[in-house]
């Protein structure tokens, strides 16, 4: 077997050819670093968005990402994610990207990795705007002032493709990631994004059926939200008030009061408050309120669309967390007699 000679680079290099093939590979190794480390700048200050579909190949990923500038060179995506193996670990979803990242930590995040650096916040369903904003400012440090001001701008609420007068009700409550903190329109298209997806074709359907539109569904969802903690009342509660809207008949909901109540410190209902002459005032004015009074949750929204099919017109709480229903009139004043007396019994 033939002896394998060691080739020994210093013998064939001189000194000064050696310096030069160093130098060669730190320049590339540099311009590499600064290729996939240096962060990208972003076109604005504000979050850009951008949407990932199920499905999407790299090129129609790397496209969307060009398309947005959030990078600016697909070439070098396309390398960077050849680099980090992620060629089918990209997720799909509605991204936020509120700061200059580099090519390796830009995939980092549309593959999850960096999920853990995100910050988790828990939106309560039936939660109204004021709250919505207290709690994003405290978990994510989102001015409340803008949020309020963003939630009743009817520019910005038209470039979100909503047909209302304020984002109250468009919002959808659920537990969401947060990449950091966005800004109050990054938060905001978060969850109108996520309540969007929502309107399915099942759901669009049901709207034509019950002959209502979305912000009336919304609407209905909101007063069901605020009438029980309990989801298993939500579609009966539902029943009650399509039969009430399909006779004419007052709503008379409690939670539309509460509504009109919120810059009064006591939010206990008196009769001087059911006289309130406002359109959101269910016991004055018959049908839905002008829009929702909270950001209500699927479980409401689902009770609005697919009502249960009962006969009760009245209900009242009695005493152990849910309500109790009645057919007619009668049958609700001894409801609420009960309910009195065991008021009457805690005290």
């Amino acid at each position: 077997m033939p002896e394998i000679k060691k080739i020994n680079i210093r013998a064939m290099l001189s000194r000064k050819e050696l310096y030069a093939v160093a130098a060669f590979f730190a320049f590339v190794l540099i311009i590499l670093i600064i290729t996939f480390y240096s962060p990208n700048s972003l076109p604005q200050d504000k979050p850009i968005e951008v949407e990932l579909r199920r499905g999407d190949s790299v090129s129609q990923i790397i496209d969307s990402l060009y398309s947005k500038k959030i990078i600016p060179s697909k070439f070098n995506m396309k390398i960077a994610i050849i680099i980090k193996g992620a060629e089918k670990k990209i997720k799909a979803g509605t991204y936020y990207i509120d700061k200059a990242t580099n090519y390796l930590e830009l995939i980092d995040i549309l593959t999850g990795e960096k999920i853990s650096m995100q910050k988790l916040v828990t939106i309560p369903e039936g939660i109204s705007q004021p709250e919505l904003a207290s709690l994003l400012k405290r978990e994510l440090g989102i001015d409340s002032a803008e949020f309020i001001g963003l939630s009743g701008s009817i520019p910005f609420i038209r470039s979100l493709k909503i047909d209302a007068a304020s984002l109250e009700g468009y919002l959808l409550p659920e537990t969401y990631y947060f990449l950091s903190s966005g800004g109050a329109r990054g938060a905001i298209r978060k969850l109108s994004s996520q309540m969007n997806s929502f309107w399915n074709k099942k759901a669009l359907d049901q709207l034509k059926k019950l002959k209502m539109t979305k912000h009336e569904i919304l609407t209905l969802a909101s007063i069901i939200d605020g009438e029980s903690n309990e989801f298993s009342e939500f579609k009966i509660i539902s029943g009650v008030y399509h039969n009430r809207l399909r006779k004419g008949m007052a709503l008379q909901a409690d939670p539309t009061i509460e509504y009109l109540l919120r810059s009064r410190k006591s939010k206990k209902i008196n009769r001087k408050d059911l006289a309130i002459d406002s359109r959101y005032n269910t016991y004055k004015y018959p049908g839905l309120p002008p829009g929702p009074i909270n950001n209500p949750g699927k479980q409401a929204i689902e009770a609005a669309l697919y009502p249960e099919k009962n006969n009760f017109l009245y209900f009242v709480a009695n005493g152990n967390g849910t309500h109790s229903f009645a057919v007619n009139y009668d049958q609700h004043a001894t409801n609420v007699s009960k309910y009195r007396r065991w008021l009457r019994s805690q005290n």
